[in-house]
Order: C-alpha cells, then structure tokens, then sequence
C-alpha cells in the first residue's frame, strides 16, 4: 500500500472540499449583501416619494396554509338565542337574528360597547374581533380570528350588525367557519419590506402617503363549494384609511371581491 499517493489524495480531496466551501461562503455572503443592497435602494424610493411607515416587525415570521369549512347553523343554534329571532338563510350558513329589543349605541361608537352582547348573546362572539363601522351603509362589521390573527373579508367568517334610524342595532347576519386545521408545516413568510415594494411598484402607494399599521392575518387563497384554504396575509393600512392586502407567501396584492362579500347579506 502506497501510503504516500493516499496522503496526496486525501490532501487533495480536503483542498477541493475547502474551495467548494469558500465558494458556497463566497455565494451566500454575496446574495446577503445583493439583499441589504437592494432593501437599501427601496427605502431610498420610499424616502424620495415621501412615503413614510410604522415600525416594522424584526423578528422573521414563520406560518403556514390553513383550511376551514362553512359551520351549517341549525334548529340548536337558534335555540340558544336569548332575546332574539332567527332564521336560517338557505343552505344554512348565514344565521339572521332580529332583537326583540334593539341595543343602543352611543353617538361616539366605540367597540368596548358590543364587547358583553358578542360574550354573552352572540353564538362564538368570543372569536370574532372589531373591523369596521360604516355611516354610508348603517352597519358595524366583525371578523372571525384564528389564533387571534384576523380571518380577512371572509364571507362565511364575519357578523355584520344592521344600525337603525335610532342609532340603535336592530339585527344582524353572521357566518362562521369551523375545522380550521394546518394543511402544511411552517415556512418563513415574506418580509413585511418586500411586501411594501410590491405595493410601491404596482403604484399602490401614492407619494407623501403614510402606513400607519403593520398586520399579519388570513385571507381566502381558494374557495370551494364546502371547504376553502386560507393564506398568511399581509395588511397595511395606509393614512388610517386604507387597507391593502398582500399573500405573505407568494407576493400577490389581493383584491376582495366586494359582491361575493354581499351575498351573505
């Protein structure tokens, strides 16, 4: 055995294994500094149009695919309602309630008032969270949540209460979705920066506009007959106004569907 040839090739192999790790070295240090780089030349975009934002998130946020189904309501969920009348909207996942007394609501609303009736009164209240009042159309709108991340502008996920000319609610409408289970394991989402680039380049930013809140959630990525799945999603609520929502995953701006949202009504 010629111990002198097995030491040079055993040389040899480490010297080739050491240039392919300082390669692979090299290769990562050089797509970090293209990243910090080209998060760098971002914000120079965002400061030159004037576009200001919160603080963002700093540690990396993992997640990942859920899927839900529609509750069915039925003659038992009626049942439990105290006070009030209900009807099933067909196939049965739209509850409609009346109030036999209707509550009032002060001139200056704010979403501590509803926060015993949705505990008490409400079938599941405790899963759903404030989303927004409307003067133009009369109503105040909750979503459910998961895992306290809200379920975005889901349509069988959602309670909208009905306000009459006596600035009192009168009724609502409410959908729920049940057997939310993960469909796949945790990856790392999009970072909340590049999230704001897509926006920026798709001119959904105007100059001098400002993100005043950053938020993770959920929103329909597929919806079925009986089932949907729902992705991480990016909100970014713009001037405290306007909200814009983006796939924390895959990068797509998303746009609701605002007559899909009607139907439930």
């Amino acid at each position: 055995m010629d111990w002198s040839k097995i030491k040079t090739i055993f040389i040899l192999t480490f010297l080739i294994l050491d240039v392919y790790l300082l390669f692979q070295f090299m290769r990562i240090r050089d797509a970090n500094k293209l990243e910090v780089i080209t998060e760098a030349s971002f914000e120079e975009k965002l400061k030159a149009d004037e576009i200001l934002y919160v603080e963002l998130p700093k540690a990396a946020i993992k997640d990942q695919y859920l899927s839900a189904k529609p509750k069915m309501f039925n003659k038992e969920d009626i049942a439990k309602l105290k006070g009030q009348i209900a009807t099933l909207k067909e196939p049965g996942t739209t509850l409609l309630v009346t109030l036999e007394k209707p509550l009032q609501l002060s001139s200056k609303f704010d979403p501590s008032e509803l926060s015993s009736f949705l505990k008490d009164e409400v079938l599941y209240g405790d899963y759903y969270q404030f989303w927004e009042k409307s003067d133009i159309d009369n109503t105040i709108t909750y979503v459910q949540k998961y895992d306290n991340f809200p379920l975005y502008k889901n349509i069988y996920g959602m309670i909208t209460f009905n306000i009459n000319s006596d600035n009192k609610i009168d009724s609502y409408q409410q959908t729920y979705l049940v057997d939310i289970e993960k469909l796949t394991a945790k990856e790392e989402i999009l970072k909340p920066l590049k999230a704001i680039e897509t926006l920026h380049q798709k001119g959904m930013l105007r100059p001098k506009s400002k993100i005043t809140k950053i938020e993770h959630g959920y929103a329909t990525l597929i919806q079925l007959t009986a089932s949907q799945v729902l992705a991480p999603t990016w909100r970014f609520v713009v001037d405290d106004k306007e909200s814009l929502f983006v796939n924390a995953f895959e990068g797509q701006i998303i746009e609701f569907n605002i007559d899909e949202i009607s139907k439930v009504e």
